[in-house]
């Protein structure tokens, strides 16, 4: 098994595609950062449209982004590399162009870019991971798709921001974002095309495999445990945006200083540690590393618990102090599962096996701000004893 011992930044960025597509992703992730976090607040503020009305559309728009997965894996099956990832990108001009393009109260025009935009969402992560996996191997590999999501995170914190900062223009500078947006995408694109990347029919190394596979050399095909677990597993992802705020301002009746600490807090955390703790992490197998994530996310889950039974002057510092515990499972998770999707597909299949998973992940980031409004309010223990109890048996799962 090769391991990463040391972070070299050129190296990174080598394995990573080339400086070109880093490029690409930044401005990429800056666009998306711009307008992702503003969408609803465009279609009720600038389009007129109710916001019930507003988020059924684009939840319809991510559901429909996750149909279209599996054309993407095949397209990825057959070659194909930065030219999936550039039409990723220009999926989404397309939906910011229609997003212009509507008139105020039209809600089909806006359900159809944000169709366009959520297959962009969707198809994106399977085609950036198989672009990735093409270029490096191994724990290399490993790293440099932790420095993907870090650069990634860096952009959308910094896009948010921006925004954030232009919302004091109002409807003017709504559009104006959007229009940004549209044409951070189109130089993404063009910068991911330039690539000009395909896979080479190939074996994938005997030393590139997991530890788990079968005896031949074929691994597991249907990953059914690691599938399901994913789908708890990836509830993570929307804690610090929307479990902590729901509880610290609705029941805990804190600040709204304190979600936007924890959320500022996670994403720090995210850009700076994503690579070291994905090679500190190198030297075992990517099996029990995402198996000890679970683990760590449970014993955040059960922090959780404990903070809120503080009251209201202690219980706010100490989410937030727990929220560091929650990031580095995040960090964990993120820098093992899908490395351990990469390591135990074959080549000629990588990019249906990273369609599967993109489903996984889609599917539990569309129902997990259901599930976890719907545990909130019969109390502390249904929500987080509900989400700790299903990770751990979900990480159980992994490391058998």
């Amino acid at each position: 098994m090769t391991t990463t011992t040391a972070i070299r930044p050129r190296a990174l960025v080598r394995a990573s595609g080339g400086p070109r597509y880093a490029v690409a992703l930044a401005v990429d992730a800056l666009g998306t950062g711009l307008l992702r976090p503003f969408l609803l607040l465009y279609g009720v503020t600038v389009l007129g449209l109710s916001a019930p009305v507003t988020g059924t559309a684009m939840t319809a728009g991510v559901v429909a982004g996750l149909v279209c997965v599996p054309a993407v894996g095949r397209w990825l099956d057959r070659g194909a590399r930065s030219t999936v990832v550039a039409a990723s990108m220009l999926v989404r001009v397309v939906g910011v162009a229609l997003l212009q393009a509507t008139p105020a109260g039209n809600v089909w025009l806006f359900a159809a870019a944000a169709l366009f935009l959520g297959i962009g969402n969707q198809a994106w992560p399977a085609a950036h991971a198989a672009l990735v996996a093409t270029v490096a191997q191994g724990r290399e590999r490993d790293a440099a798709l932790a420095g993907g999501r870090a650069l990634r995170n860096a952009g959308l914190g910094i896009g948010a921001l921006l925004a954030t900062a232009c919302l004091a223009g109002g409807t003017t500078a709504l559009r104006a974002l959007a229009v940004v947006t549209g044409l951070a995408y189109l130089a993404a694109a063009a910068l991911a095309w330039s690539v000009h990347l395909r896979a080479r029919p190939a074996v994938a190394e005997a030393g590139d495999r997991e530890e788990d596979s079968d005896e031949d050399g074929e691994p597991v095909p249907r990953m059914r445990a690691l599938l399901t677990a994913n789908v708890v597993y990836v509830f993570c992802l929307n804690v610090p945006e929307i479990a902590l705020p729901l509880v610290l301002v609705t029941q805990m009746h804190a600040s709204p200083v304190w979600s936007a600490a924890v959320f500022v807090a996670n994403t720090v955390l995210v850009v700076t540690l994503q690579v070291p703790v994905t090679v500190l992490m190198s030297r075992f197998p990517r099996r029990s590393v995402l198996a000890v994530a679970g683990v760590v996310l449970t014993a955040s889950y059960l922090g959780f618990l404990a903070a809120t039974s503080l009251g209201h002057g202690w219980g706010a510092p100490a989410v937030a102090a727990v929220s560091v515990v929650c990031a580095l499972g995040e960090i964990i998770y993120a820098g093992s599962a899908t490395a351990l999707v990469t390591a135990l597909a074959p080549a000629r299949v990588l990019g249906r096996a990273l369609a599967r998973f993109q489903l996984s992940t889609g599917f539990g980031l569309a129902v997990s701000p259901a599930v976890i409004t719907a545990l909130a309010p019969h109390g502390p223990a249904a929500l987080w004893g509900g989400l700790a109890a299903a990770t751990l048996l979900s990480a159980a799962a992994v490391a058998r």
